[in-house]
């Protein structure tokens, strides 16, 4: 038994509904964690009712802990019908428990259990893991007898429970279909790293924990996915949620839950300090140089190859605070036009000074002092406004906690941000090119209204050598809505002016003012200060997404053939119910379809109701993160060596003749196939074509008589009958049926095209 415990302290409850005929509720709380069920005691007609309980659940397999929920059901309850109301509940997932020492206590929203529940009101909890052995478990007590559970959103009762005076039961595992986070192990270290300077493996988990955690990543993560298989790639280079605090609070699911600090203007990211010094004069300085005279430059830390000349100290207690916004954006100068003393330098320890920092975020773009290092900053670009942060140098974990905020013109449109390594710093100048790091695409309509969305980005870049995953980058969206009547008539406008509809633009004409347009945005932001390079426009635009490239031909074929594969998939059902191999299927697919055919004013209400219920069922397995790159779908992890060269040579080619020659030979290839595939398509339509333009006389004869007789008969035939007995012959049994093509395929394959004249 592990020595792991989640301790949870109910604190108390506020605004809950009204349950009982006197307008107030009898309200208890219940908590499942890890196959373990504890309840509180009950509070006798409170709205806002006070616990102050403690309860620790043991945790079985520490390494599993990220893929556990808990769960707090609020109920009420009823003794003159010894049931229990449901008031509420909140799901917490294992990434968002911390240690004990950084846990507050958090008002959690209630949240609904089914479409027709009511509820309304917070839920106190303090959530936290420990490992001290002088706490005990709670004790489980044996059931009593099982409540019915009213809830007007449920059409069950939920068994077996416990009578409300008994304060905890054991719970057997009920199989549930719940929806996980994927796997974070670093996400509490990050956490401790934002209100610490400390290194991150000191505390925040005990080791051995983060141990069993970050063995825990190299095993299959337990997910329940609602997608396809081929789309899946690996953990490391899929999207990860996270818990941070932020200025708001604690977010926990896209909610912010307001903690005991108050909310700050910048709500989406870390309150952050910075330091204001200004450097005015010196006077009174020694000489150093053998000429006498001395260079003096100051330094917030010092370096060994220079002459130390002396150094003061500030106690940082003593410098004064302001919160911006409500200050002035300049920084208020409280001292910083006396004199001070320097102080005599003191020997430097070297071992301090070259001691490792923690683990990095960021893989190391460049070496400095013979180590990997990275000068990195941030690029964000929506419609023509672009950001860019400040550069935090020689950091391969950087915060920026800046936020921006943009006018969303149309749901419909893109927010891009880039991350990047300066290269115009030190020595070099601007003889090198900023490197990128990677990016991150969020489409703005895949984003709930309200919701924070707090997400760990994979930053994933193409290399000639392959795909690599440059670091992560956590960002915190929110996207709001003023006019919930103007977003939806956003939907029903053009996307592009009227001119770009009564004379729009060719092909070649796109390609030039998309070449022109990046050209002059380059030339503007390059006037900024500081500037933005023209690589970095041109890595933010896509400028070479248009360029051939053998990746991107063989995933955009796997993108429509993953488009049909529904119709593929539909198709096969249908011969299957035609070859009766599930007879009970096929009978009730013959009852519906001759219901269809007799009243076919029935069948457009049918599909739009089937579809109805199709986006209804789909609702619970909507996606809970916005979409990100993937490198299956892309094509990006089982690309040739040599397809990566070809798409990373230059434009004009500065590879060997003899190379392109191969490349020039492959293509055609590719494109010969591509083009036997299109002549296909074509020589379909082109019989179709041919049944009345009597290319073959003979058929064209054979086509418009059976087109007289089909006329006579269905003036004298209900439609109804011809249907059902054209779908019942379509379903016929195997029995009756030939292994040869039918007759109106034969008909159709042997009508004449125009391949017979092509050259």
């Amino acid at each position: 038994m592990s020595n792991i415990k989640l301790g949870v302290e109910v604190v108390s409850a506020h605004n809950l509904l009204p349950k009982d005929e006197h307008g107030s509720s009898s309200a208890f709380v219940e908590l499942d964690f890890d196959g373990q069920r504890f309840r509180t005691t009950i509070k006798e007609k409170d709205l806002n009712p006070v616990w102050n309980e403690s309860f620790y659940f043991n945790v079985s397999d520490p390494s599993n802990l990220h893929y556990l929920t808990l769960d707090a059901h609020v109920y009420c309850n009823i003794r003159a019908t010894n049931s229990r109301s449901f008031l509420g509940k909140v799901c917490l997932t294992g990434n968002s428990f911390v240690l004990c020492s950084d846990a507050v206590v958090l008002h959690y929203p209630l949240e609904k259990r089914g479409i027709f529940s009511r509820v309304r009101g917070e839920l106190g909890l303090k959530v936290y893991i420990t490992d001290d052995a002088s706490i005990k478990s709670s004790t489980p007590l044996p059931a009593v007898e099982s409540l019915p559970t009213k809830d007007p959103g449920l059409t069950h009762t939920e068994a077996p429970v416990v009578h409300p005076m008994t304060n905890s039961v054991p719970h057997r595992r009920v199989e549930r279909h719940t929806f996980h986070h994927l796997p974070n192990p670093n996400h509490q270290q990050n956490q401790h790293q934002n209100h610490s300077s400390a290194p991150a493996s000191s505390h925040h988990v005990p080791k051995y924990v983060a141990d069993e955690m970050k063995a825990a990543e190299t095993q299959p993560p337990k997910l329940v996915r609602m997608y396809s298989a081929s789309s899946s790639q690996p953990v490391d280079y899929a999207l990860k949620e996270t818990s941070p605090f932020l200025g708001g609070g604690r977010v926990v699911g896209g909610r912010v839950i307001h903690g005991d600090k108050t909310a700050s203007t910048y709500d989406l990211v870390e309150r952050m300090y910075f330091l204001y010094v200004r450097v005015v004069k010196a006077r009174d300085l020694p000489a150093m140089d053998v000429t006498g005279s001395l260079d003096p430059f100051v330094e917030d830390k010092d370096l060994l190859k220079d002459d130390f000349v002396g150094f003061i100290r500030f106690d940082i207690n003593e410098v004064p605070l302001r919160v911006p916004p409500d200050s002035p954006l300049a920084p208020e100068w409280i001292i910083h036009s006396c004199w001070f003393n320097l102080e005599k330098p003191v020997a430097v320890d070297v071992d301090q000074l070259k001691k490792d920092k923690f683990s990095s975020r960021l893989h190391p773009m460049k070496t400095r002092d013979g180590r990997g290092t990275s000068d990195t900053y941030c690029v964000a670009k929506y419609g023509h406004k672009w950001v860019r942060t400040r550069t935090l140098i020689d950091n391969l974990s950087p915060k920026y906690n800046e936020q921006y905020t943009w006018e969303v013109f149309d749901p419909a449109t893109v927010l891009t941000v880039g991350v990047f390594d300066n290269n115009q710093l030190g020595e070099k100048g601007s003889s090198g090119k900023d490197l990128k790091i990677g990016k991150v695409r969020i489409r703005i309509s895949t984003l709930e209204t309200g919701r924070v969305y707090t997400h760990s980005y994979p930053l994933l870049v193409l290399h000639p050598t392959g795909v690599k995953k440059m670091g992560e980058l956590h960002l915190a969206i929110r996207f709001t809505c003023v006019s919930f009547a103007n977003m939806l008539y956003q939907y029903s406008r053009p996307l592009l002016p009227k001119m770009h509809y009564i004379r729009p633009f060719t092909v070649m004409q796109l390609d030039m003012l998309r070449h022109q347009a990046v050209n002059i945005v380059a030339l503007r932001l390059g006037r900024a200060e500081p500037p933005l390079r023209k690589e970095v426009v041109e890595y933010m635009s896509d400028v070479d997404a248009h360029l051939w490239s053998m990746r991107r031909s063989k995933a955009n074929f796997f993108r429509l053939m993953t488009i049909f594969s529904g119709l593929f998939a539909a198709g096969k059902w249908f011969g299957d119910i035609c070859m009766w191999k599930n007879p009970i299927t096929t009978v009730l697919v013959h009852v519906l379809y001759l219901m269809l055919a007799c009243f076919p004013e029935l069948i457009l209400p049918t599909v739009f109701l089937y579809m109805f219920l199709i986006g209804i069922w789909n609702y619970r397995y909507r996606p809970r993160y916005p979409p990100h790159m993937n490198t299956k779908i892309s094509q990006a992890e089982v690309v040739h060596p040599d397809e990566l060269d070809e798409e990373f040579d230059t434009f004009p080619t500065s590879r060997s003749p003899e190379l392109v020659r191969m490349r020039y030979d492959r293509l055609r290839s590719v494109s010969g196939r591509i083009q036997t595939v299109l002549g296909d398509i074509a020589t379909q339509g082109e019989r179709f074509q041919a049944l009345l333009s009597w290319r073959d006389p003979r058929a064209t004869a054979i086509f418009v008589i059976f087109c007289l007789v089909a006329a006579l008969v269905l003036f004298v035939t209900p439609f109804q009958v011809i249907a059902a007995l054209a779908g019942f012959y379509m379903m016929r049994h195997p029995r009756f049926r030939y292994r040869t093509p039918s007759v109106p395929i034969n008909f159709f394959r042997r009508l004449p095209s125009r391949t017979d004249s092509m050259l």
